[in-house]
């Protein structure tokens, strides 16, 4: 069914908003939920006012844009044209809802609010692999993608601000996120949603950003659940070292230069970061001890100090670091010769993917549920250990991303998802979703759940 309007605007914060019928679901797309100059902290986005001085009605019909980002060697490997029609623009605050477009006029729905990941360098929230038309319809959710500031834009900065330091403040995307979660709680109630029943979903650096904004302050009370998946715990401390030579190398950045020169400055600052060996890894992200975030000795406190009111869906997948073999030029050839490639991929397995895999991913993990529980927080850690036979990453980093968000066409056309390998994906995706969606429901992931149809095994502790 084509794409129709949606008769009557609906009231936001930042003003009224219309939106279309888009088959069996209902999409708002592109709705700025903050405004932020380069190098300043966000402030909510004010209203648009129309020539009579009232509100003006916003037509949300077009993706958010992407913030600007360089290309990357597993996105022109693996998930080439994943950007394909997005604008890029550095006014990328904004957020996109996906409603089912039978929803009752009584009818409240639980909230999913998506962060994505890319190691806070590279992605969107729009995206067409992270359509969540599936997630909406099965489990009669409200997904709210978020799109917000990355790289050295969102996260270059350590100063107090541009007019005292000349350096601009730390961790502005994560204040972009913070700002987007206030947002919905403020607003989502107009669509249909339950503000009381908000779950923050993330994966990669999306799920690392969760983590970091249940320790943020002001915060608090802006989501009962998280769902985050693949974070890179283990390299997420001691990393203030990194940080401070990359600083040295993007000080001498005008405020207004011009975007292709913050981005060579921004690859400069990468690699310098390289010093720091497995942290590199990811080199942009939180930043402890400036706002909105504590000191990193503080930081395990701050976490057992949430942890009763944040249920807590945490987890992995099996071989992680698999997905970067093949975008490793030297090696990416010769595991494409089908004996040799065979044999290669199993030595550089057990070699280099499980231990990488257990020291950045899996062991963090399982320490961090521990704690939860510990601290008297709920807490279901998961490991994703099947994936298709003919998947060029196996059971890596993403391969669950498939089974909650996006579209048979938007993921086969890409090297990541082999079209033979789909009808598998998405067997094993309805049987994910049902579990993340009862999980935003009830904080809890039943006992009879599905484990075998997931490929998952589940810790309850």
């Amino acid at each position: 069914m084509p794409a129709s309007s949606v008769p009557g605007p609906t009231p936001t914060r930042s003003g009224p908003v219309t939106g279309v019928r888009d088959g069996d679901v209902i999409r708002y797309l592109g709705i700025p939920y903050a405004t932020g100059a380069r190098g300043e902290p966000p402030v909510p986005a004010a209203a648009r006012i129309g020539s009579d001085g009232s509100p003006a009605v916003l037509a949300a019909v077009q993706p958010a844009p992407a913030c600007p980002q360089p290309s990357s060697r597993i996105l022109d490997t693996l998930m080439r044209g994943a950007l394909d029609g997005i604008a890029r623009s550095e006014d990328c605050q904004a957020l996109s809802i996906t409603l089912p477009a039978d929803r009752a006029p009584d009818e409240t729905l639980p909230v999913i609010v998506w962060f994505h990941g890319g190691g806070y360098t590279t992605g969107a929230g729009d995206l067409a692999i992270h359509d969540p038309r599936a997630l909406v319809v099965e489990q009669r959710v409200i997904v709210v993608a978020v799109t917000a500031r990355l790289g050295y834009l969102g996260f270059g900065g350590g100063g107090s601000g541009r007019g005292a330091s000349g350096a601009p403040p730390a961790n502005l995307g994560l204040l972009d996120q913070l700002e987007a979660l206030r947002w919905v709680r403020d607003s989502i109630a107009a669509f249909g949603g339950d503000p009381g029943s908000v779950t923050a979903m993330g994966q990669s650096a999306g799920g690392d950003a969760i983590l970091h904004l249940m320790i943020s302050d002001g915060a608090r009370g802006l989501f009962r659940r998280a769902i985050v998946q693949s974070p890179p715990v283990g390299i997420t401390g001691g990393r203030e070292r990194m940080f401070r030579a990359m600083a040295r190398v993007t000080r001498s950045l005008p405020a207004d230069a011009p975007l292709d020169a913050v981005l060579r400055g921004q690859a400069r600052a990468e690699r310098a970061s390289w010093a720091s060996g497995i942290r590199a890894g990811l080199p942009w992200g939180p930043r402890y001890g400036h706002a909105p975030l504590p000191a990193e000795a503080d930081r395990d406190a701050a976490w057992r100090a949430v942890a009763p009111e944040v249920d807590l869906l945490i987890g992995t997948t099996r071989d992680e670091t698999a997905m970067y073999l093949p975008a490793l030029p030297v090696i990416a050839p010769l595991l494409r010769v089908p004996v040799l490639g065979r044999g290669l991929r199993a030595i550089l397995t057990r070699a280099v993917v499980r231990p990488t895999t257990r020291r950045v991913y899996a062991r963090p993990v399982r320490a961090f549920a521990a704690r939860h529980r510990a601290a008297g927080g709920r807490a279901v850690r998961y490991v994703l250990r099947a994936a298709p036979a003919s998947s060029p990453i196996g059971a890596g980093h993403t391969s669950d991303v498939p089974l909650i968000l996006g579209t048979r066409e938007a993921w086969t056309r890409m090297r990541l998802v082999p079209p033979e390998a789909w009808p598998e994906v998405a067997a094993r995706g309805l049987a994910v979703r049902q579990v993340w969606a009862d999980f935003a429901r009830t904080g809890e992931v039943a006992a009879d759940a599905d484990a075998r149809a997931c490929g998952m095994r589940f810790d309850r502790g």
